[in-house]
């Protein structure tokens, strides 16, 4: 059974993102003094007295706008009204009332569903502060300021007073990142996993800006699918929002399980996309190299063995990859991912018996011994893996000075040829074993 689900809604910038920011306790919604910045439907889980609920911040409804991307985030909105439990109403007290307001409340009164008031950006309240507002014929207006934390309190307690009498506890699953650069169809990959609209698709490069979490069930395993905006190298990155666009898909990557690296074959691996997968590499992540847009390749027999000589050639850093061709748009070969991703998922959570570890390190050392340097050369006493995802092994030895990085890296494919770790990093450490140990 899902979490009851509170919809974030109003015209743009009365404050949604940073009361959603403020519940959720860590910035999530990137918030900036400009309408249209909240696009997309942003959800996180939360708890408030013992009731656990999901909260949705949805992009600023502008009715009346006839731009495509307006249009676009009101879709979204209708979106999380509809599938909403209890909706939170949010209207500007600074600036008072809006013609749109009217507008807004006219849809959710239609919708049927729980509708909470709320009057945000009064700092210093006073009743005339709010008395317009009963006009909108809503009931009571609650009068906040989100900013401050003032009154927050107040409409978390009228909203969980509509939840069902049943304690549901936050769903574990797997959670998947999807990321690469802008235009590389990373969004319409999301929404035909999901099998719908989930995020804003449109044929301009950067329209999701924030990273968005999307629990869903697939054969009765759940799985969180984290949609990110394009990472853009730096030079390009010439506006806060998108500065921070950058961040949110940055701490996707670290939060997530697995990460779904989307590249567009049409333009081919580029300096950005080893980047960003190199990013992954370095945070230790388990992923797969997805290979977009492959119904725009003009293919032959070995069209694929080409790629994947251009792979090998370009991420040499981490020749453990797997890749898989597909196309969102057609679907072709997207009903593979999630088996690929709890498939890296699981090699980056296997353990190698501590027995067979040693037995293994101690033949590749008689194989081939470690370098000498200045007479002496490193001995192995024990190793031992030391942790999962990624897994860590940890070698005790003489002296640590003495590991070479080819060495080093012969130890780490011993143990790839011995233990299918592919789609995951390893990491082979050293630690001088002291005499009390």
């Amino acid at each position: 059974m899902a979490n009851p689900l509170i919809a974030l809604v109003g015209r743009p910038n009365v404050g949604k993102s940073t009361f959603f920011n403020k519940v959720a306790g860590r910035k999530i919604s990137i918030t900036e003094d400009r309408p249209g910045v909240t696009r997309d439907r942003l959800y996180t889980d939360a708890t408030w007295r013992g009731k656990h609920f999901t909260m949705v911040d949805t992009g600023g409804i502008e009715l009346k706008s006839e731009d495509v991307m307006w249009k676009e985030i009101a879709k979204q909105a209708d979106v999380a009204i509809e599938t909403a439990d209890v909706i939170l109403f949010f209207t500007d007290g600074k600036e008072g009332l809006h013609p749109s307001d009217y507008d807004v409340a006219d849809i959710l009164r239609r919708s049927k569903k729980p509708v909470i008031l709320v009057v945000n950006k009064i700092d210093n309240y006073s009743p005339e502060q709010i008395f317009e507002f009963y006009s909108l014929g809503l009931g009571e207006p609650y009068a906040i300021s989100a900013e401050h934390s003032q009154g927050i309190g107040d409409v978390l307690d009228e909203a969980i007073s509509y939840f069902p009498d049943v304690t549901i506890e936050p769903v574990p699953s797997l959670k998947i990142a999807v990321v690469g650069k802008p235009n590389a169809g990373k969004s319409s990959l999301v929404n035909k996993i999901l099998g719908s609209e989930r995020s804003i698709v449109t044929p301009m490069a950067g329209t999701t800006r924030d990273a968005i979490d999307t629990l869903f069930y697939r054969r009765d395993k759940a799985y969180t699918i984290i949609d990110t905006a394009g990472i853009r190298k730096k030079k390009n990155v010439d506006d806060d929002v998108e500065y921070y666009s950058n961040m949110r898909a940055f701490d996707a990557v670290r939060r997530s399980d697995v990460c779904l690296l989307v590249v567009d074959s049409a333009e081919g691996l580029t300096e950005q996309d080893v980047k960003i997968i190199g990013y992954v590499h370095e945070q230790g992540k388990p992923s797969v190299i997805v290979m977009n847009k492959w119904d725009l390749i003009e293919k032959d027999t070995h069209t694929v063995n080409r790629f994947e000589e251009q792979l090998k050639e370009d991420l040499k850093f981490m020749d453990y990859y797997k890749s898989i061709y597909i196309s969102a748009k057609t679907g072709q070969r997207v009903e593979k991912l999630i088996a690929a991703a709890e498939e890296v998922y699981a090699h980056a959570s296997f353990r190698v018996p501590t027995g067979e570890l040693n037995d293994l390190i101690g033949d590749a050392i008689r194989l081939q011994e470690p370098p000498s340097y200045q007479g002496r050369r490193m001995r192995v006493f024990f190793s031992s893996q030391v942790s999962t995802c990624p897994p860590v092994f940890l070698l005790h030895v003489n002296d640590e000075g003495l590991l070479h990085f080819s060495y080093q890296r012969y130890l780490e494919n011993t143990i790839r040829k011995a233990y299918d770790f592919s789609g995951t990093p390893i990491r082979v450490n050293v630690r001088e074993k002291k005499d009390d140990e």
